[in-house]
C-alpha cells in the first residue's frame, strides 16, 4: 500500500525549504537585531591585539554593541545619519574598511619567501656592520669657522665648551654628544671620516656633509652584535610586506587616471 503524506506534513517540508536561513544574532534592541557576524569581528580584533577569547570578553563585546546600536538608533531619529559631515565620514570608514580587507588579501597572496628574509638580513647586518661609535660634533656653516674651532682645541680648550657654539640644538648643550650609534645612522662623509678615527681624537679638517662643517671627535667603540636571524625575522618580514604594499600602491597609482 502507498503511503500519501498528510498536508501538514507536506505543507511543514515545503516551509523548511522555502524559509531563509536565518542569521545569528547577539541581541535585539528595539526590534532591531545586532548580527554574530558583528561581535565575531570585534572579538577577533581584540584577538589580534592579544586579548584572550573569553566569557568575559564576549560578554564586553555584545554589551558594547548594544551601547553603539542604542546611541545609533538615537542619533538617527534626530536625523544626524543625513549630515553631509556624517555622510562623508561613513563613505571614509566604509572606504577604509574596503582598502584593509584587499590589501590583507594583497599581502596574503604576494607572501614573504623565506629566502627573501634572509636576503634582507644579510644586507642589514653588512650595513651595519659589527661595531658601534660614541661621538660628539661641532657643526657651523662656514669651513673658516670650522678650522678654527679646530686650532683651538689644538691650543688645549675643550671640546664640550667650543660645542655651545654648535648650529645643531640637539647636541650643542650636551657638549656635543651624540651618543652610541652605528655608522650608518650618520650621512657618508661624517660616518667615513667617523670610523677613521682613533679613541680621544677629532679630526685634523674640517668634514663637509650637506647640514655644513663638522668637527667630529670619538668618545670610544666598541662590538655590536646583531640579532639573529630568527629573532629579527617578523620585522624583515613586516618590512618587505610593507614595501611589497608601498610599490604595489605606487603601480596601481601610475596606472590610474589622475586630473
Amino acid at each position: 500500500m502507498k503511503i500519501v503524506p498528510s498536508r501538514l506534513a507536506l505543507s511543514i517540508a515545503v516551509a523548511l525549504v522555502a524559509a531563509p536561513a536565518f542569521a545569528q544574532t547577539v541581541a535585539t534592541v528595539n526590534g532591531t537585531a545586532i548580527p554574530q557576524a558583528r561581535a565575531d569581528v570585534m572579538i577577533n580584533e581584540q584577538r589580534s591585539q592579544g586579548a584572550p577569547d573569553s566569557e568575559q570578553l564576549r560578554t564586553a563585546v555584545k554589551e558594547e554593541l548594544i551601547r553603539r546600536e542604542v546611541l545609533s538608533q538615537e542619533a538617527r531619529k534626530k536625523g544626524f545619519e543625513k549630515g553631509a559631515a556624517v555622510q562623508a565620514q561613513i563613505e571614509m570608514a566604509r572606504q577604509a574598511v574596503i582598502v584593509r580587507a584587499y590589501l590583507q588579501d594583497f599581502v596574503k597572496s604576494h607572501s614573504v619567501t623565506e629566502a627573501e628574509i634572509k636576503a634582507e638580513y644579510d644586507k642589514i647586518k653588512a650595513q651595519l656592520g659589527d661595531k658601534e661609535y660614541k661621538a660628539r660634533h661641532i657643526l657651523v656653516e662656514k669651513e673658516d669657522e670650522a678650522k678654527a674651532i679646530i686650532a683651538k682645541l689644538e691650543k688645549g680648550e675643550k671640546f664640550d665648551e667650543l660645542a655651545k657654539q654648535s648650529k645643531d640644538p640637539g647636541s650643542k648643550d650636551k657638549g656635543g654628544e651624540l651618543g652610541w650609534a652605528n655608522p650608518s645612522n650618520f650621512v657618508k662623509p661624517f660616518s667615513d671620516a667617523l670610523v677613521k678615527l682613533e679613541k680621544g681624537k677629532y679630526t685634523s679638517t674640517p668634514v663637509k656633509t650637506d647640514f655644513g662643517y663638522h668637527v667630529i671627535k670619538l668618545e670610544d667603540s666598541r662590538p655590536v652584535k646583531a640579532p639573529s636571524l630568527e629573532e629579527a625575522r617578523p620585522q624583515l618580514k613586516q618590512r618587505l610586506e610593507q614595501g611589497r604594499v608601498e610599490r604595489h600602491i605606487a603601480e596601481l597609482r601610475s596606472k590610474a587616471a589622475i586630473k
